[in-house]
């Protein structure tokens, strides 16, 4: 039991050591958290309902996840080659792709959830 219990402790920490990673070395991973933590005050600023709440949290992990593995594919990319070819220019092209469609989506969420909200404020 206790190996089965150290194995799973190693994998987190393994985890948390690419969290880390991506916030240190991935300036769009940064850009996520700085805008995340807007949000989540944006959140409490305006006393969202406890269903748009869970709305942002998702929309805030699953913009992580796709941001990480936007990460991981370039870095495994470019372990294997730094030299230029179509298919590694591909891979990142469609993985980049897929997190600026889901930051379009991201901000369509925000802007239903804040939209009228901060219409409100201003006028």
């Amino acid at each position: 039991m206790k190996t089965i219990i150290h194995r799973h402790t190693i994998s987190v920490k393994h985890a948390f050591d690419g969290v880390v990673w991506a916030i240190t070395n991935n300036p769009n991973y940064l850009i996520h958290v700085i805008v995340s933590l807007l949000v989540v005050a944006a959140g409490f600023y305006f006393h969202i309902l406890y269903f748009e709440w869970l709305i942002l949290i998702l929309t805030i992990g699953i913009g992580f996840v796709i941001e990480s593995l936007n990460s991981a594919l370039e870095a495994a990319t470019d372990a294997i080659t730094r030299d230029f070819r179509e298919e590694i220019k591909i891979a990142k092209d469609v993985s980049a792709g897929a997190m600026l469609i889901y930051a379009i989506t991201a901000l369509a969420i925000a802007s239903l959830i804040f939209g009228g909200r901060i219409v409100s404020l201003l006028f």
